[in-house]
């Protein structure tokens, strides 16, 4: 009984594959001459520049003034803003190399020039790198991170995982997001202001630029929200944060001007407040908070116009200002205006 089952079920497959082969052949023969897209020429060569506006367009005008910055045991990217070789990136891009390691970079062209460190922040992730012997270089276009707004459409140009001049498109997913660059277990030493992102950025693309659709930078492409992945090199989920470049472009002027930078500081330790905001821990003698009457035990709620809903937030906003610069910051029932003071950055 098996081998006759086993036998009928081949025959059946027979007949069906026998009756498909012949309606295939009459179907062939009758259905004229045949087309062969393999034999077709090829389309006529786009001569037309790129739609303005356009992420091409904006890839084209980008892409020359963005590096790879090459040290040992790994790379990021970087921003040209000067003829002469001066580079914006990410201060952990070139860190491992501040105690005297090489430093590359390598243009789009293919090629590369001995870099060395000018200045470095670590508290706001931002350093500025000289490469060697160049002249004539390509320089980028700063735009204003103030006149961005959530949903504008974005670009992000680097070199993620090796990839030099690897181009991404999102939009701007948030703004003001306090981000603390050393990741969860950061100190607020590297809480960051930062714009949110869902253009893809992955590993090697820090230090490269955030651009609007006129391919002004707008921001310093520095860190990624990703899940925790035992053994595997993290990659992005769609979360992306970046320096905003009106505080990039601040802090980059000091760096290649006198190789160090100052940072904004209110003048207080503060923790998070059950009920919501900042709650001062302690005040500096003679700073800008003691200055204007803050004390222990004070909880800030608002910076400006801004809420703060964390003592994360209140960093963050503090040093997205300027040195000098007189804010108003809420405080219980009461509104204080504080001119906020500096410090210079210590580095290691």
């Amino acid at each position: 009984m098996v081998a006759g089952v086993t036998a009928l079920v081949l025959a059946v497959g027979g007949v069906a594959g026998g009756v498909g082969g012949y309606i295939g052949y009459q179907a062939a023969d009758s259905s004229g001459p045949v087309t062969n897209a393999l034999n077709a020429p090829p389309p006529a060569q786009q001569t037309g520049g790129a739609p303005a506006g356009s992420i091409e367009q904006v890839a084209q005008k980008v892409l020359p003034t963005v590096v790879q910055v090459q040290v040992s045991g790994g790379a990021g990217s970087g921003i040209v803003v000067s003829s002469d070789g001066l580079v914006l990136t990410n201060n952990h891009v070139v860190e491992s190399a501040a105690a005297g390691g090489a430093i590359r970079v390598q243009f789009q062209d293919g090629k590369r020039a001995a870099a060395k460190i000018v200045g470095r922040d670590p508290t706001s992730d931002l350093a500025v790198v000289k490469a060697d012997g160049v002249s004539g270089l390509p320089t980028a276009e700063l735009g204003s991170s103030g006149d961005l707004r959530i949903g504008q459409d974005v670009v992000a140009v680097g070199s993620p995982f090796d990839l030099n001049g690897t181009v991404t498109s999102g939009i701007v997913s948030s703004l003001n997001r306090p981000v603390r660059a050393g990741g969860e277990d950061g100190s607020q030493a590297t809480v960051l202001n930062a714009i949110q992102t869902d253009a893809a950025i992955n590993p090697g693309n820090s230090g490269g630029p955030l651009v609007d659709m006129q391919g002004r930078v707008v921001g310093v492409n520095s860190a990624i929200y990703s899940p925790n992945r035992q053994g595997s090199q993290a990659g992005s989920v769609g979360i992306g944060f970046a320096i905003p470049i009106d505080q990039a472009k601040r802090t980059a002027k000091e760096l290649s001007e006198t190789g160090k930078a100052t940072q904004t500081v209110l003048g207080v330790q503060v923790t998070d407040n059950q009920e919501g905001g900042a709650l001062v821990r302690e005040v500096t003698a003679g700073g800008a908070a003691e200055q204007a009457g803050l004390k222990p035990g004070d909880v800030i709620t608002r910076l400006g116009d801004r809420p703060i809903d964390s003592s994360d937030a209140l960093v963050a906003a503090v040093r997205s200002r300027a040195p000098g610069e007189k804010v108003q910051l809420t405080v219980g029932s009461r509104t204080v205006e504080v001119t906020l003071g500096s410090q210079p950055v210590e580095t290691r």
